[in-house]
């Protein structure tokens, strides 16, 4: 699961903060970089071929490796090629080849995520999913530093071409751990089962349909249709709702802030040499502390605490970044003090979400289920994405990232409201 992880956040920041940093440097538009921000929506979307992840299998592929790695390995592949084709662009003189590079490297890189998620968790009881999303974040976190710290570094030195095709060579570690790892075979739920075989009756019954029609209508909803009325077959509809809600504006922050987070450190006067050390490498090296303790923390005190103490370490992390925006000039100290902040408190929010989701995930349809639910969790904050240009062109940095702190509130009430004696047995 740590080599998984690698693989899972090497090509997420070359598609936002590290390409941000590469566009601002060619002085393209912040507004146009927010905009660019869009390609993200491609992650909240992935449920719509989540269902072919989850039940068409590779030819050939899936006799060797089986659905999960077969999976995992095309989106692996595609992501090496898209970063390669990134690799030769140039910005300033083709943005739109940057842009499909990066539209391709996003649907490869949630191709894979669907995949992997299920794979993790499959291979694991919902006991030991803290454990195993602790490992993951921690690889996370190790590619985030390659493709941050280090992509920043050896653009430098080397220039962008020479950066996007090293961070292509990366993706290889993730190719060859989806071969060397085992296939899961979970057991599937028996209530999804009933439920499923109850819908296939139902279109057994339209005996005066095509038959191409009753197969294609027995796929679809034992692909789309069940994995959703499972869901609310196992909560009751407000329950259902809240707990939508809570997975939809918990990460609002995380989103809404990521795409200005680099423009904002070139704007304030820092180098890509102090992103690179400071921002990048001490930060994110004390996330993989953070991680590890978060998934100590989820094991000892729950998942419920885990998810309140993340948000709230959010909100403060973002309220320092609005008092390093007040500062006048660039300042290491008060660089690393944020970042530092903000890398433990990104460690624990999502390490808390990731053991969440997986709790409420069925073993019966995982990867349609699981993507569904960070496909809730993303769209919200995706579209506030896309307008962090335009905010930050209107208001400036400091009320920026306390407009950003904000949106860690709604999460916190709902988390609140589902546990109250009422909603209790709802949350894991």
């Amino acid at each position: 699961m740590l080599f998984l992880g690698f693989g899972s956040g090497l090509p997420y920041y070359l598609v936002y903060g590290t390409l941000s940093a590469w566009l601002r440097q060619e002085h393209i538009l912040r507004s146009t970089i927010g905009m660019l921000a869009w390609i993200g929506l491609i992650f909240t979307l992935k449920f719509l071929w989540a269902p072919i992840v989850d039940r068409v299998p590779l030819p050939g592929l899936q006799r060797l490796l089986g659905r999960r790695r077969s999976w995992m390995l095309v989106a692996q592949l595609g992501i090496v090629a898209a970063l390669l084709d990134m690799s030769t662009a140039h910005p300033a003189a083709d943005l739109m080849q940057v842009a499909l590079g990066a539209l391709f490297l996003a649907f490869c890189s949630a191709t894979q995520d669907i995949a992997m998620d299920a794979w993790r968790i499959e291979s694991a009881p919902v006991a030991e999913q803290g454990a195993m999303a602790a490992a993951y974040q921690l690889g996370y976190r190790v590619a985030v530093i390659c493709a941050t710290a280090g992509a920043l570094g050896l653009a430098g030195v080397a220039g962008w071409h020479a950066s996007y095709t090293t961070m292509a060579g990366l993706g290889l570690v993730g190719v060859a751990t989806t071969l060397l790892v085992r296939e899961p075979h979970p057991q599937p739920a028996a209530v999804g089962e009933h439920q499923e075989q109850r819908v296939r009756d139902w279109l057994a019954s339209r005996a005066h349909w095509p038959q191409f029609a009753q197969t294609l209508g027995a796929g679809f909803v034992g692909a789309v249709v069940c994995p959703l009325t499972d869901f609310f077959g196992r909560y009751p509809v407000r329950v259902a709702a809240l707990l939508l809600l809570l997975i939809g504006s918990y990460r609002l922050t995380d989103y809404t802030m990521g795409p200005m987070a680099n423009p904002f450190y070139i704007d304030h006067g820092y180098s890509l040499g102090q992103i690179a050390t400071v921002v990048k490498f001490i930060g994110l090296s004390l996330s993989m502390i953070g991680v590890v303790l978060s998934g100590l923390l989820v094991a000892r005190f729950g998942i419920v605490r885990a998810l309140i103490l993340g948000s709230c370490m959010v909100l403060l992390s973002n309220l320092g970044f609005a008092w390093l925006a007040t500062t006048h000039g660039p300042t290491v100290l008060g660089l690393g003090f944020a970042n530092g902040l903000d890398a433990v408190a990104q460690a624990l929010h999502g390490t808390a979400l990731i053991a969440f989701l997986s709790a409420l995930t069925s073993s019966r349809y995982t990867a349609t289920q699981y993507a569904l639910f960070t496909s809730v969790y993303a769209l919200p904050g995706k579209l506030l994405e896309g307008t962090s240009g335009f905010v930050v062109d209107a208001i400036g940095y400091p009320h920026f990232f306390a407009y950003t702190a904000s949106l860690s509130i709604p999460s916190l009430l709902l988390i609140y409201l589902l546990t109250r004696p009422k909603y209790r047995d709802a949350m894991p």
